[in-house]
């Protein structure tokens, strides 16, 4: 009866531990899927992230491409550089200045940061002027360029982005090219007629020095 007692005993400490056992295994694997699950999540988060930063590159590509729009942007950039950077710190500079003039404050290094920081802050202001100036340069021979391709190609030429809006009397990429062509050929020509017409009156005042 002891051993029977025994064995029933074994039998029961036996299934507990295979028990214990499967609810660890159970909890392992739910542990691998919850951390496989929250990877996947992380790596879709990451994804996102990047697809939203190649869209917003994009973007500012196309943008920059655009002079306009260029200066748009940078016109609130040049307005916080003056008021917020560079008039802040020259009166800041003033004040500095004025304190060491009267005596109150004695000169510092913190002078020479001020300085520095100012003329950080000038260059800025004047590298955004310079982008500036570049924009506008741009949009104006864009501008030029638009108003002598209608001058001399009136016929629209179609583009890929919209060809829905093709009309009829628009030009072919090939037909477009040949027009290019002749007018290069057209302005040789010219360029040639010149030099002979001034190689000629060279030649005309040479032999009546003569």
């Amino acid at each position: 009866m002891a051993s029977q007692q025994i064995n029933t005993v074994n039998v029961q400490m036996a299934v507990q531990q295979a028990a214990a056992l499967q609810a660890q295994v159970q909890q392992q694997q739910q542990q691998q899927q919850q951390q496989h699950q929250q990877q996947q999540q992380q790596q879709q988060q990451q994804q996102q992230q990047q697809q939203q930063q190649q869209q917003l590159q994009q973007l500012s590509q196309q943008q920059d491409f655009d002079p306009v729009h260029r200066f748009k942007m940078l016109i609130p950039l040049l307005k916080d550089s003056l008021q917020v950077n560079v008039m802040s710190i020259a009166s800041l500079n003033f004040a500095h200045n004025s304190a060491i003039d009267n005596g109150l404050r004695t000169t510092e290094k913190g002078n020479e940061a001020v300085a520095q920081r100012f003329d950080k802050s000038l260059e800025e202001f004047y590298a955004l002027c310079d982008q500036l100036e570049l924009c506008l340069r741009l949009a104006h021979e864009c501008l030029s360029q638009s108003i002598d391709s209608t001058k001399h190609s009136p016929n629209l030429v179609p583009t890929a982005t919209k060809p829905d809006t093709v009309q009829t009397e628009s030009l072919s990429y090939s037909q477009y090219l040949s027009m290019i062509k002749s007018q290069i050929s057209c302005a040789k020509d010219i360029h040639n007629a010149l030099l002979e017409c001034s190689k000629k009156i060279a030649g005309k005042g040479q032999g009546a020095c003569n």
